[in-house]
């Protein structure tokens, strides 16, 4: 699936430029990622504050139409802090679940004025690194590290996103975007340990705000 989801975008890249020289805009972008993972045993979690960079080709489809494929690196994820006690025990810690993906937005444009446009459309996720970032104190003292929880999470991650973009004369562009999950990120077949606490399964799904600067000719 990863290796279709990556043929795809290049094959769309290439198709562009053999096909519409004289038409289509290549561009670069990055910012800023507000990110949140929603669903079953989620109430702890706050929004983790990251980035994203890649590029974009936007195909005019009409005067006021086009299409925009991108192929974005995405730092997503969440994070929490607990309070907890255990008898005359107190826990404190943190944690930060970091899920870095390969997108693939493919956005349709409409532009309202020249310049500024909207945009909806969906968007492919490939998952290349899970990590859980943890630091925790208690009556034995301080303990922090990271895991790789790459196996509970699904490989691919669909979504759907929607925002606006303004471009300026020079190609200078200002874009912003929410992107929520549709799909479940959570790997079912790796739930085994969950069992002993009567959880057999949980759904889970992304949701980020981007904030992105960038420039197209």
């Amino acid at each position: 699936m990863k290796k279709l989801l990556l043929f795809a975008a290049f094959a769309a890249f290439t198709f562009t430029t053999a096909n519409a020289q004289s038409e289509f805009r290549i561009g670069f972008k990055g910012g800023v990622n507000f990110s949140s993972v929603g669903g079953d045993f989620t109430d702890d979690y706050d929004g983790r504050t990251s980035f994203h960079i890649g590029g974009l080709v936007e195909i005019p489809i009409s005067e006021k139409f086009a299409i925009q494929p991108e192929l974005l690196y995405s730092s997503q994820g969440a994070k929490s802090e607990y309070d907890d006690s255990f008898g005359d025990s107190i826990v404190i810690g943190k944690e930060k679940l970091k899920l870095d993906y390969i997108n693939i937005p493919i956005m349709a444009k409409y532009y309202i004025i020249e310049g500024l446009s909207v945009e909806a459309g969906p968007q492919f996720g490939v998952l290349v690194s899970a990590k859980n970032e943890y630091e925790i104190s208690d009556f034995r003292g301080d303990e922090s590290g990271e895991d790789d929880v790459k196996d509970l999470y699904k490989t691919l991650d669909i979504s759907f996103g929607f925002g606006g973009s303004y471009r300026l004369n020079n190609g200078l562009f200002f874009s912003a975007r929410y992107v929520l999950g549709i799909s479940d990120i959570t790997n079912e077949d790796d739930l085994e340990g969950f069992e002993l606490f009567g959880i057999e399964a949980f759904k889970q799904r992304n949701s980020v705000i981007q904030l992105s600067a960038g420039f197209s000719f």
